[in-house]
């Protein structure tokens, strides 16, 4: 069973998704579960669209907004910021560790205009750091 990392009210982070976790996304009342996981980086991991499907079974919405070891694109930022704000109940992202969807979501939230001291600290309250961001997080966040 994955563990669900709370960012805030509305977003939840994960280590790589089971199809199992499906049910227990749906119990949290998730209504967007957004892939951050690129297909084929771990052959034995369900594929996005083995978790797609469970998610549709599920009645939860399904996104893939795929994060490979290049980094982050501002249009991967932008498709995370059009999630948050389109997103039917709480969204839950994942990736391999949850430090991609972490990282996503700091940049997406810095350039809808968060602080990025409150970013740190609720990443660091879910056990995650943004410092491989910051720069880019306190940067976006004065646009």
């Amino acid at each position: 069973m994955s563990d669900f990392r709370r960012l805030n009210d509305n977003i939840y982070v994960s280590q790589q998704l089971e199809l199992a976790d499906i049910e227990a996304a749906r119990a949290l009342g998730v209504g967007l579960i957004v892939n951050n996981r690129p297909d084929g980086e771990e052959p034995s991991a369900p594929q996005g669209d083995a978790i797609e499907a469970a998610s549709a079974a599920a009645g939860i919405n399904y996104l893939a907004i795929p994060v490979g070891h290049s980094g982050f694109s501002e249009p991967q930022v932008d498709a995370m910021i059009a999630a948050m704000e389109q997103a039917e109940g709480p969204i839950l992202a994942y990736c391999r560790s949850g430090t991609r969807s972490t990282l996503l979501w700091a940049l997406a939230s810095a350039k809808q205009g968060e602080s990025p001291d409150t970013i740190a600290r609720s990443a660091a309250q879910a056990g995650y750091d943004i410092g491989p961001v910051r720069a880019m997080v306190d940067m976006l966040s004065q646009r």
